[in-house]
């Protein structure tokens, strides 16, 4: 192994300490916390924050209603600024400090045998629990950066877009079927969760099998 390699995978105290920090910032744990409610400061989707609302608060948002086409679009891509920009700022912190490093290091052993994927997409793949546009965008700067490969673009977008903003839909929208359900709130998200990695491995098999020829020169 090269001298460059040893150094690209040798990993500090701090990466790993700011890998923690970055999943629990991403993950959700701390988001709409009852009784605690100050976590939120150390939660992604708190410190995303929300629009105002307009004419029909029940419904309406700055986007507002009736819009169509081009211009109804262009106002939605607007929405998703902010996010993004929060996340790409917080994750060149991580970055600064190892956390791409860590997540390789630690994650690869269980996400390769799984997934076929490098720990290094853990974090994207963490981040899509609350917010699929951050968890697109990471996984979106993994690939320009040609840290992964377009094979594993495929099964990480099967993973997210599965199930999308799991943690943030499910607590946020979700919610209002709590009150009626006969089992554990956890157990619906676990299964949710579980099954978007039965959906990426299907991707996974397909891809290996009758796509194979398409990602001989990768």
């Amino acid at each position: 192994m090269s001298k460059n390699t040893d150094n690209e995978f040798k990993v500090g105290i701090k990466a790993y300490i700011s890998l923690i920090i970055a999943i629990l910032f991403f993950s959700g744990l701390f988001f709409n916390v009852e009784g605690k409610e100050w976590l939120g400061a150390f939660d992604f989707t708190s410190l995303s924050g929300k629009f105002g609302t307009m004419l029909h608060p029940e419904k309406n948002t700055f986007v507002g209603e009736g819009g169509n086409s081009a211009r109804a679009g262009f106002i939605f891509a607007l929405s998703l600024i902010p996010t993004v920009m929060l996340a790409l700022g917080v994750l060149e912190i991580f970055t600064h400090y190892g956390t791409i490093r860590a997540a390789h290091k630690l994650l690869t052993p269980l996400l390769k045998p799984i997934l076929g994927v490098p720990g290094k997409t853990g974090l994207a793949l963490i981040t899509d629990l609350q917010s699929t546009d951050a968890g697109a965008v990471l996984t979106k700067e993994l690939y320009d950066e040609k840290q992964i490969t377009k094979k594993d673009l495929i099964i990480i977008s099967a993973w997210q877009y599965s199930g999308a903003g799991l943690i943030n839909n499910y607590f946020s929208i979700g919610s209002a079927l709590f009150a009626s359900m006969t089992v554990a709130i956890f157990i619906p998200l676990v299964i949710m969760l579980v099954l978007k990695f039965v959906g990426a491995i299907m991707v996974r098999l397909v891809l290996n099998s009758i796509y194979k020829k398409d990602f001989i020169n990768e």
